[in-house]
């Protein structure tokens, strides 16, 4: 009997604005300006009123610093 090895999940996590901020601390003006700017990361919509960011994107902006 075989048994088959699950395969790697690569989803990408989603960080919401508070985790955001602890990662990369600026204040909540700061990062929407920033945004805004097109400096910082595009927020993911997840719903009429929840916004998150892609871990990749916000560890790629810390590298890049």
């Amino acid at each position: 009997m075989t048994t088959a090895t699950p395969s790697p999940v690569t989803e990408d996590a989603i960080l919401r604005e508070p985790k955001v901020l602890m990662r990369f601390p600026v204040s909540r003006a700061a990062w929407w300006a920033g945004v805004k700017d097109g400096r910082y990361p595009a927020p993911v919509k997840l719903g009429p009123r929840s916004t998150g960011w892609r871990k990749s994107d916000i560890d790629k902006l810390i590298a890049s610093l």
